[in-house]
């Protein structure tokens, strides 16, 4: 530059003292000289941005200064930073605003089809179309779901041997039901599961109780969901369910924000998701289908029931003493297994449930902002709308979050971001009865989302507390909100585990009722449901009349806003990075851990296998061979020019589909919806197998050698499969057997 300051001075003092002709050579040197100063400075810049592709941190990722006009962040190309982005994010974002959502939405009550359901339906279309989103549309569907009667009561009595009413213990509200529970009166003994899972149903089997036909009484919790309660109890053959909180799993003192002692806790029953009338298709028109019913419905009634109703029937209850494990806190109540009451003899219970299907028109709201790369792939964003009570942390919160993020999004696009890939924001219908809306919209795309979908992350239930920060996820995620976390230097929280210098994430599996759940194991989505929860003393009003946006404000000691905030800002910045870098931010790698962990099971069993003549070396060459595949794309990429589109839009089209691959294709989406072999459920999973083949040393008698062999080669298949395709094109698959 010096020389050009120079020769411009040369060209004034000659201009001063020549003639215009000399001056108009003088000029013309200038800009010659200065042109190849400018172009050497242009190519020297280049050649070093593109030696520093694959080096230096994230907050260091530039926009190449030659893309075209709007092709990444900025309208007229130039340089934009990914952490120039997220500061952008960070600046939209508003709390306050979260907050006045999650009090607005939650004022009532809104289940699906009311005509306060509607109106927050439309409320939030026209705040969509408000935000000038790209597309805003209605995506409807008819479900039939299923309400309280409204001609008869549901009841539950302590009768006598001749059956003459002793004493009505029903529950207080009509409005306390079960979704989905099977219909009609069921009579018996009580005995009590404690949690209702599978394991304290074999514990009860061997200790040789008689219960069939008798009235299962468990509490909520343990990791099970009240469907798989119900599910076990009927595998079990008893006749009937009654689920209450137990005061040792859910704070029941209203003094310190417990539940009154008379409240019970209400949740659907169905061992799936979607509409159970039209399983594995989607439920636009009911009349165009044949009757068809999902064989994760309840047979047998169930009921919730307080803690006040479980005391008086438990405290009557005689029998074999209950395991330590097994203790609750309900007062007045010695632990007895149960299948007998006290004097006078003869005494039972009868339970009658009458609950009715009604066909519902249901309406999920879509958003979306355009990506201008690949519009063709999007992240989804998700939440809850609906609930059957005032629902403030269960639906209120991912409604105020869904709409927080739309803004900030389309706030940040008119500041000049322009997302690589397209964003989705969904607003869900019927999530209270299983996901409904969410699946059904599955259901209707199953054929081609693997194909569009690269993430989806579900806000439901975000905030139920602030000690720990839980990520329900699919493992290909898992590095992404690992490196999200390290980026935020404050969550806003006074708990010191979480302002660390190395904040954490508890990483827990996928779990049936998450609205994340369906996405990954039913449609082969990567998918994410992040939570603030509170360990000490869970949030206990989900699913209650009580769950106010003013009790969660108190429980949260005033702070609603900020953790809603944090937890927008920690999907907004992964959102952000799977909407923005060239290479999908998804673990390809990540499933060979779990893989493996599967075949060193196998391995400890192989004495038994071999003396069946079962072998399980085509699983482990499975699992190599997938191992090298997901390895040699990692290398790959690495060793690529990520500028190149075309190159860059292959190596994602294989990432998209990685999840995909783990969906057996070897069972139906009617019988057996959720395929996934390692979060799904059914025959074909690895825990399924896994537990099939614990039986050799437990039960070597109920071992079944034709159902292994098909649960194996299902399986192995599977894996194969996924191998196959993650290596690419055929002829870079290598197979020996």
């Amino acid at each position: 530059m010096e020389k050009v300051q120079s020769l411009l001075t040369r060209v004034r003092d000659h201009f001063l003292s020549k003639t215009a002709a000399s001056m108009a050579w003088a000029l013309g040197t200038l800009l010659r000289v200065g042109l190849l100063d400018f172009t050497a400075f242009l190519l020297g810049y280049v050649a070093f941005r593109g030696s520093c592709h694959h080096c230096g941190d994230l907050d260091g990722e530039l926009v190449p200064v030659d893309d075209t006009a709007g092709s990444e962040h900025t309208p007229t190309g130039g340089v934009a930073y990914l952490g120039e982005l997220r500061d952008m994010l960070r600046k939209y974002l508003k709390e306050e605003k979260i907050e006045s959502t999650v009090r607005r939405v939650s004022r009532a009550t809104h289940p699906p089809g009311s005509m306060e359901g509607n109106e927050l339906a439309s409320e939030i279309l026209h705040n969509f179309r408000r935000l000038r989103m790209d597309h805003t549309w209605t995506d409807s569907h008819y479900a039939t779901l299923q309400f309280p009667s409204r001609s008869q009561r549901n009841f539950l009595w302590i009768v006598d041997g001749q059956g003459e009413v002793l004493e009505d213990i029903s529950p207080e509200s009509p409005l306390d039901y079960c979704a989905y529970s099977g219909t009609g009166t069921a009579t018996g003994g009580v005995v009590y599961v404690n949690y209702g899972r599978k394991e304290d149903f074999d514990l009860l089997v061997s200790r040789g109780l008689p219960l069939e036909g008798a009235l299962a009484v468990a509490r909520i919790g343990g990791g099970v969901s009240f469907a798989e309660k119900v599910w076990h109890a009927q595998q079990a053959g008893l006749g009937g369910v009654l689920i209450y909180p137990d005061p040792a799993d859910v704070p029941q003192d209203p003094r310190r924000l417990g539940l009154f002692h008379n409240a019970s806790i209400s949740e659907h029953v169905h061992l799936g998701s979607g509409d159970p009338f039209t399983p594995g298709f989607p439920s636009f028109n009911h009349t165009q289908f044949p009757p068809t019913q999902s064989s994760g419905l309840p047979l047998i009634p169930a009921q919730p029931i307080s803690a006040n109703i479980a005391s008086k029937i438990l405290s009557q209850v005689t029998g074999t003493d209950c395991p330590r494990a097994w203790h609750g806190r309900l007062p007045y109540v010695r632990c007895a297994l149960g299948l007998g009451f006290s004097v006078p003899k003869g005494r039972r219970v009868k339970m009658g449930v009458y609950n009715s299907m009604t066909p519902v028109l249901l309406n999920n709201i879509f958003a979306s902002i355009e990506g201008k790369i690949e519009p063709d792939h999007y992240i989804i964003m998700g939440a809850q709308r609906d609930s059957w009570d005032p629902g403030a942390a269960k639906a209120g919160v991912g409604t105020a979050l869904l709409l927080e993020l739309a803004r900030t999004f389309s706030s940040m696009v008119d500041n000049g971001f322009y997302p690589r890939r397209s964003l989705l924001f969904v607003s869900w219908d019927a999530g209270d009865f299983g996901n409904v809306g969410a699946t059904e919209w599955l259901e209707g795309y199953l054929s081609m989302l693997h194909l569009k979908a690269v993430a989806y992350f579900s806000l439901d239930k975000a905030v139920l507390g602030d000690d720990n920060l839980l990520a329900y996820t699919s493992p290909l995620l898992v590095d992404l909100i690992e490196g999200v976390i390290k980026q935020v230097s404050s969550f806003a929280l006074r708990k010191p585990v979480l302002q660390s210098a190395s904040p954490c994430v508890r990483v827990k599996p996928l779990y049936l009722n998450s609205g994340a759940y369906s996405f990954t194991a039913f449609g082969g989505v990567p998918a994410m449901e992040l939570r603030f929860s509170e360990e000490r003393r869970p949030y206990p009003f989900v699913n209650t009349q009580l769950d106010t946006a003013q009790r969660l404000q108190e429980m949260l000691q005033g702070r609603l806003g900020a953790l809603g905030r944090s937890v927008a800002e920690l999907v907004g910045l992964m959102v952000l990075r799977l909407a923005h870098d060239h290479i999908l931010a998804l673990d390809v790698t990540c499933y060979s851990g779990s893989v493996l962990h599967f075949s060193s099971q196998l391995k400890k069993y192989s004495d038994e296998l071999q003396a069946r003549g079962l072998s399980p070396q085509w699983v482990f060459s499975a699992r190599g061979d997938y191992n090298r595949a997901a390895e040699t794309l990692r290398e790959a990429i690495l060793n690529s020019d990520i500028q190149d589109e075309r190159l860059t839009r292959l190596y994602n089209t294989r990432i998209m589909r990685v999840e995909y691959y783990f969906l057996s294709q070897y069972v139906s989406t009617v019988e057996t919806p959720f395929r996934h072999v390692l979060h799904g459920r059914g025959d074909h999973t690895v825990g399924a197998l896994t537990e099939h083949l614990s039986l050799l040393r437990s039960n070597s008698s109920r071992f079944d050698e034709a159902r292994f062999r098909r649960q194996l080669a299902l399986l192995t298949w599977t894996l194969q499969g996924a191998a196959n395709a993650l290596s690419g094109d055929v002829w870079n698959i290598d197979n020996t057997f």
